[in-house]
């Protein structure tokens, strides 16, 4: 299989199971009908694709193809052993991910994109890829360059984009998980209880938790809050100035970067 079979089925299968496991042991009651946040959410989705596949000249994917013919990089130059280069590079993207996520929080231009992934007022799978068309192809670039400048293999980039994928949706979705399972799996990796927190519409809980993937980045770098100050059940979720339900439709998320209200 290439890599985008790749992708697509294992999206398509962490989307299944996630969905069964959230509807059968809900974190939380949904504020709107499932049905109409899946149907904009993954129109969304779909926007996106389209929008990188019209507008990119070449994917990460390519990137790492041509830096593997070239030799040219970081690992390349240092000499790394294979499986070396594979643990390091695939660690490095995932803390330059939890960076990128910090930067779009605290720098205004960037945030009026990532707000609409914010702007979600429920969180199932789904929301993991409920994301501007903006931020999905700055992200690209973004993820290009570090491919270019490590010399991170293709194997590494497909791993690395197999992995946020699927803890992406993970993280999103409203399962409820035990604590005598979410306890000890936040210490490696986000769970949806850990990640729900960056969802409050308290800015404060907002500015945390930033990871996708690994849970050590916030914990390294003094961003995380354990859990919500008024608990899973109360906490407030969204963007306060998009409550109104139609905000959720797609051509309202599209244009909610331009707009305060």
């Amino acid at each position: 299989m290439d890599a985008s079979t790749i992708r697509f089925t294992v999206f398509i299968s962490v989307l299944l199971i996630c969905a069964i496991t959230e509807h059968y042991r809900p974190q939380r009651p949904l504020s709107q009908p499932k049905a109409f946040r899946w149907l904009n959410n993954l129109g969304l989705t779909s926007v996106n694709a389209l929008v990188l596949y019209c507008t990119m000249p070449l994917l990460a994917i390519e990137a790492a193809l041509w830096v593997q013919q070239h030799q040219f990089g970081l690992t390349y130059w240092l000499g790394l052993p294979m499986p070396v280069s594979l643990v390091l590079t695939v660690i490095a993207l995932d803390c330059a991910i939890y960076w990128q996520h910090r930067l779009f929080h605290s720098w205004s231009i960037l945030w009026h994109l990532h707000k609409v992934h914010h702007a979600d007022q429920d969180l199932d799978v789904t929301s993991g890829a409920r994301f501007h068309p903006i931020e999905i192809w700055l992200s690209m670039w973004i993820k290009i360059t570090l491919v270019i400048a490590l010399g991170i293999s293709p194997l590494a980039v497909i791993i690395f984009e197999v992995l946020l994928n699927a803890t992406a949706m993970f993280n999103h979705s409203n399962i409820n998980l035990p604590a005598y399972i979410d306890k000890p799996l936040r210490k490696l990796l986000v769970t949806p209880d850990m990640h729900r927190v960056h969802h409050s519409t308290q800015r404060s809980e907002t500015d945390s938790n930033f990871g996708f993937c690994l849970s050590i980045w916030d914990r390294i770098f003094n961003s995380y809050i354990s859990q919500p100050a008024l608990g899973h059940q109360k906490m407030h979720i969204g963007i306060s100035r998009f409550r109104d339900p139609q905000e959720q439709r797609l051509d309202k998320m599209l244009t909610q970067p331009f707009r305060n209200k």
